[in-house]
């Protein structure tokens, strides 16, 4: 039988990562896991809380294609909470997660064809998605010197959309207020649609991270209850819309996945009230964060963009290693700490970064600190 095309996407390496380390494991070894960009907390305790209770008195069959109005008028209320925006529920859309959100927003903007341009590095999932669905991802090489993220004058000719993150993944870096404008106000002018990714909000370190929707109501932004949240494994995110594409969206919606999951709807009602527990989780990002900023540069690790939000920094190694790959699985082996090469970032000067995590507990990162900092002693 024969293969699509645009089924040939690239592998996600930070998955394989994850199975070296845990191979490692299972052959008795204790591996400090800096690779994969997740909390290493659960969800909110009032959140399962929610689920359980729910359980014992409802069905939970499909909810409406946009999700359950109390969150979507909670998810709105956030917005009002986080930036001051005053926003219509209508435009929140409920998804299985920011990958879903990102498929729904690829169909409902793009035909086949079409050119997207995103920054590099970046999320390796946008560019296959794009190509999965016949898109042609353009990456606009971005630069330490403006750490990572795009500049209005970068934007390519000849595109159909812009995808802008920040914080950033794998940076942790942010866009302030007036470079988000300029990118979002460039793209008005040429017609280019503009998607924010603000999954990261919440996790930010010193100042907050800027919505789009701070400067503009025609923009796709996209957010998830993985990250500040701690729900990864529940897939439940959202996005917010123009109010003339919220048709569009709901067709869509209702003919790919129905509904978000219904149970993981109700958990994510209750995290929405969870402050004290999630501020006490992105307390512990912070602490992790100085730890790293501290430690990575007295290991040798010393090109690193400091990042605003995340939970993640991106190193420039080419000062110590041709290539990041092989280097990553050389302190996986010798030094039991798994990290990502960035070649799932940027394939074109990926062979030349790594991408540090510090989602973890604190203990693992001191831990993980002392062993690079033996592994890279020991190497020179």
């Amino acid at each position: 039988m024969r293969f699509s095309s645009r089924g040939q996407v690239d592998p996600f390496i930070v998955m394989d990562v994850m199975e070296a380390a845990r191979a490692a494991e299972a052959s008795g070894r204790h591996i400090i896991h800096m690779e994969i960009g997740q909390p290493s907390t659960p969800a909110p305790v009032a959140a399962r809380a929610a689920l359980a209770a729910s359980l014992e008195r409802d069905a939970l069959g499909y909810t409406v294609a946009l999700g359950l109005p109390e969150l979507r008028q909670g998810i709105a209320a956030l917005y009002q909470r986080w930036y001051g925006v005053d926003l219509d529920p209508a435009r929140v859309i409920v998804t299985s997660g920011s990958s879903g959100a990102f498929l729904l927003a690829f169909a409902a903007l793009f035909d086949a064809g079409d050119r997207v341009a995103l920054g590099q590095p970046g999320y390796p999932s946008y560019r296959q998605i794009l190509r999965a669905l016949s898109l042609t991802p353009v990456g606009i090489p971005t630069r330490p010197e403006d750490r990572y993220q795009p500049r209005a004058e970068d934007i390519p000719n000849d595109i159909a959309g812009l995808i802008v993150a920040s914080p950033g993944n794998p940076s942790g870096t942010m866009l302030g207020h007036d470079p988000l404008a300029a990118l979002i106000h460039a793209a008005a002018a040429r017609g280019i649609s503009f998607v924010s990714d603000e999954i990261y909000h919440g996790l930010h370190y010193e100042g907050r991270a800027v919505s789009a929707l701070e400067i503009s109501d025609d923009v796709y932004v996209i957010n998830s209850f993985s990250k500040y949240f701690s729900m990864t494994g529940w897939r439940i995110g959202w996005m917010v819309v123009p109010e003339p594409h919220i048709r569009t969206l709901e067709r869509l919606a209702q003919n790919m996945f129905i509904c978000a999951s219904h149970a993981s709807q109700i958990a994510a009602l209750a995290a929405l009230d969870c402050i004290d527990e999630l501020e006490a989780n992105r307390a512990v990002y912070a602490e992790n964060r100085r730890l790293m900023l501290d430690g990575l540069p007295k290991a040798g690790f010393t090109r690193i963009a400091p990042p605003d939000g995340a939970f993640f920094i991106y190193a420039d190694i080419s000062d110590i290693a041709p290539d990041a790959r092989s280097f990553a699985a050389e302190i996986l082996d010798q030094a039991g700490v798994a990290v990502t090469p960035g070649l799932d970032f940027d394939p074109v000067r990926g062979h030349q970064t790594l991408r540090f995590s510090y989602a973890g507990a604190t203990a693992d990162i001191i831990e993980g600190l002392a062993r690079l900092t033996t592994f890279m002693a020991q190497r020179q």
